[in-house]
């Protein structure tokens, strides 16, 4: 099982930036596509983007396209996402999301695609 620790959530003004991290432990965190997901208060978790175990495949929600990016660190057992220009739609709760594959280039939008997520960390966009 790994373990999934998200931080870097935190109050920001609307037009500014946030970079969440994901750490992971346990099992090795290489060959694991990972995501970030959120949920807003009284909506469904959604997806926001995800990478490929390589890295080099990212997708993102077009909701949030241009804005946010996706990156991970291997060597550091870390993904991050780097939050530019954010509006006031984007508070939620924020989840890092992992799944096992054995496909390099593999990235997955929906929530049941991965079997193991972080606590989650507040994001908060005030005018």
């Amino acid at each position: 099982q790994v373990q999934l620790v998200e931080s870097g959530g935190g109050l920001v003004q609307a037009g500014g930036s946030l970079r969440l991290s994901c750490a992971a432990s346990g099992r090795p965190f290489i060959r694991s596509a990972a995501g970030w997901f959120r949920q807003a208060p009284g909506k469904e978790r959604e997806f926001v983007t995800a990478i490929s175990w390589g890295g080099g495949i990212t997708h993102v929600a077009d909701s949030v396209k241009g804005r946010f990016t996706i990156s991970r660190d291997n060597a550091k057992n870390t993904v991050f996402l780097q939050m530019n220009s954010l509006k006031l739609e984007d508070t939620a709760v924020y989840y890092c999301a992992m799944k096992e594959v054995t496909r390099y280039s593999s990235t997955y939008s929906g929530e049941y695609d991965y079997d193991n997520w972080g606590q989650g960390t507040q994001v908060t966009v005030s005018s």
